[in-house]
């Protein structure tokens, strides 16, 4: 059974939420705190992460990003904050999505499927190699070099620079990379990609504030120059 880790320091939530994602044949672990959280993650291997953005020992953000030191598993954020300011922390920290409470618990056992369902399609790709100027990107084993310089990628990172060098010199609006990358059943904002955007040119732009490869058309979207 696909492992689900819910972590939230309301119990009412936590059970809540367990209920469902178990009625829909997930195997749910819980955690109320960010070591209970740390810990069966390492231990347990769970497919997808539910954290809480407020913990009482350390804030969701810091426990992603210690997630993210040693993982790439699927993140979905709670929080009861709304601001895009806390959307886009959570967002930048690698976290794949986030809901904000009060939520329809339906709503997020769909998000919970959607993220899975993008993760699983990830591990089953098998296409030939993409080679454009120095950069070489070889879903099948899920792996992307710039020269012999192989990037370090997060699963979401991989699939967009993956699409885009694909199609080099094609522009595409946010909207348009959300369906294609991020899937049509998402519910991530279309802010994701820029922030997604600015991590890949961190990594492959020689100087990230004057790109030269992943290049913004204003009013319009974005493109990979090759």
């Amino acid at each position: 059974m696909v492992k689900v880790l819910v972590v939230d320091d309301e119990t009412p939530i936590v059970e809540a939420v367990a209920y469902n994602l178990k009625k829909e044949g997930y195997s749910v672990l819980t955690a109320n705190d960010a070591e209970q959280c740390l810990e069966i993650a390492r231990r347990e291997n769970p497919a997808l992460v539910v954290l809480d953005v407020m913990l009482p020992s350390a804030s969701g953000f810091d426990v992603c990003r210690m997630l993210r030191k040693h993982s790439d598993v699927p993140i979905i954020m709670l929080t009861a904050r709304a601001e895009e300011t806390d959307r886009v922390v959570g967002l930048e920290l690698g976290a794949d999505d986030y809901v904000t409470k009060p939520f329809n618990m339906r709503e997020l056992v769909a998000r919970v499927k959607s993220v899975l369902r993008r993760t699983n399609g990830q591990e089953t790709k098998a296409e030939n190699a993409v080679v454009v100027g120095d950069i070489t990107i070889d879903p099948s084993r899920h792996v992307a070099t710039i020269g012999v310089k192989e990037l370090v990628l997060s699963p979401k990172e991989f699939d967009l620079i993956h699409f885009l060098v694909s199609h080099p010199g094609h522009v595409f609006t946010r909207q348009t990379l959300l369906d294609r990358v991020w899937g049509s059943e998402s519910y991530v904002e279309e802010r994701t990609v820029d922030v997604h955007i600015r991590w890949l040119r961190e990594k492959i732009e020689l100087t990230p504030s004057q790109p030269c490869r992943l290049l913004t058309i204003r009013g319009v979207g974005y493109k990979f120059d090759g």
